[in-house]
């Protein structure tokens, strides 16, 4: 294995690279979770108004969750393609599917307007967001990962992870303000459509800052060996059929490990505005401003948690956020029971602490698993195939909780089954934080005589 202490490159270039794979994030993230919040707060009474309160937030959540299984088949094919053509061109390719979905759904008219065809056209854009979204993550923490400083990879790649908390940040802030300056009426009538629009200005920005960085070295350099090597080597095989043979260990640790961090941070920001509301008597303004300074918070200590990986390794910190979040599912409901701000931002700022030690050092330990012509495959599937079995039914199996018993003991119990799946597949898991992310040194065989690796080392076959 090559040494860690390889040259890093130029400090400029990194943080431009850096910071446009955290604007992009933030920007899609900003697009997927003002879904999730609007699906909380109205879309119960624009596009199910025919039902029970508590049955059109389900109905609304169920759409909301049709976008997280997109995300495995968005994972497929840009994991595919970025790993033939490159991180940067799908990058691109993301950030306009995503954004145009969004900008489309501030257009849509409601039931009252066109009837069951709302909800058909509101769950098709959400197919598009969560197909979008699916390509989107490994490809942006990829791009920082392979830039990347080798000894700082945990801090520098945790920044695109901070693009979540920052679009969270920024979707609810939004919310927050027009809820705070509109009425009821008019929030529901047109003001709700305002954040939406606001995509269309976002994704340009975005765009223009993808657009002027560099493609990853280490994929150019893996790319220049699969050409030089093309008229001897046997047919090349797909990044998928690679991934599942040589790293299904890898992808089943990396399922396991979303699995907490998935459903508590969904149950944390998303379905708190369900609860917080119904069930402890909360303002939805209050609500929404307690998840939005805790979202701050949030955004802060990731990098923190980021550079700690790199000093303690990504398994410990992991572990640290599994165990942490599972302990204070309890408290976090009990807090939130009283039904004051102080107790409510509490309860959400400390859930949010201990997501962020497992996000965190998520990018570079995905990363650090697979190989450079199979790594983005391989960290999307393992990433976004967990988010169907996670995140997408968490505020649905919550809401369904709190309907059926009426008290959140058994939403607690749901989030500390998921930590307990997370230890065992982070204990499972070998350390990776000293894997040179470039190391061409060979391992094991193919089937095809080429020598290629398990995670510890690059893929000399290049795929």
């Amino acid at each position: 294995m090559s040494s860690p202490s390889a040259a890093p490159p130029a400090p400029n270039n990194l943080k431009r690279i850096v910071a446009a794979s955290l604007i992009g994030t933030t920007i899609e993230w900003y697009d997927f979770f003002l879904y999730g919040s609007a699906a909380a707060l109205v879309f119960n009474e624009l596009f199910f108004p025919d039902s029970d309160p508590l049955v059109g937030t389900l109905l609304s959540f169920l759409t909301y969750a049709v976008g997280f299984a997109a995300r495995p088949i968005g994972a497929l094919v840009f994991g595919h393609y970025g790993d033939r053509l490159g991180r940067k061109k799908l990058l691109v390719l993301s950030l306009l599917m995503m954004g145009g979905a969004t900008f489309a759904i501030g257009l849509m008219p409601t039931h009252a307007t066109i009837g069951s065809m709302a909800p058909i056209l509101l769950t098709v854009l959400r197919l598009v967001q969560g197909f979008a979204l699916g390509g989107e993550w490994g490809g942006a923490v990829l791009l920082v990962s392979e830039h990347g400083d080798a000894r700082r990879r945990g801090f520098w790649a945790s920044w695109p992870q901070t693009g979540a908390p920052a679009g969270q940040l920024l979707a609810t802030g939004v919310l927050a303000l027009l809820t705070a300056v509109l009425s009821e009426s008019a929030f529901g009538s047109w003001g709700w459509r305002v954040p939406f629009l606001l995509s269309g200005v976002l994704v340009i920005v975005g765009l223009w800052i993808r657009l002027s960085v560099d493609e990853s070295p280490v994929f150019k350099e893996a790319l220049k060996r699969a050409e030089a090597r093309k008229a001897d080597a046997p047919a090349e095989r797909m990044p998928l059929v690679a991934v599942l043979k040589h790293h299904w260990r890898d992808v089943l640790v990396a399922m396991g490990a979303r699995m907490a961090e998935n459903i508590s941070y969904y149950v944390i920001t998303a379905f708190i505005l369900v609860y917080a509301t119904t069930s402890a008597g909360v303002s939805r303004q209050t609500a929404l401003n307690a998840v939005l300074i805790a979202s701050a918070l949030h955004f802060a200590v990731i990098p923190a948690w980021g550079a700690l990986s790199d000093r303690w390794g990504r398994r410990p910190v992991y572990l640290i956020g599994a165990v942490g979040v599972g302990l204070w599912m309890f408290p976090f409901f009990a807090l939130i029971d009283t039904g004051g701000f102080g107790a409510l931002l509490l309860a959400v700022t400390v859930g949010l602490v201990m997501h962020g030690a497992m996000y965190a050092p998520q990018a570079a330990f995905f990363s650090e698993m697979f190989a450079t012509r199979m790594r983005y495959s391989g960290a999307s599937i393992g990433a976004q195939f967990a988010s169907v079995a996670a995140g997408a039914p968490a505020p649905l199996i919550a809401t369904a909780l709190l309907s059926d018993y009426g008290t959140s003991t058994p939403i607690a119990l749901y989030v500390i089954a998921a930590s307990l799946l997370t230890v065992v597949a982070i204990l499972a898991a070998k350390e990776t934080r000293h894997r040179d992310l470039a190391d061409v040194s060979p391992g094991t065989e193919d089937g095809t005589g080429t020598p290629v690796t398990t995670g510890r080392t690059e893929d000399a076959r290049a795929l």
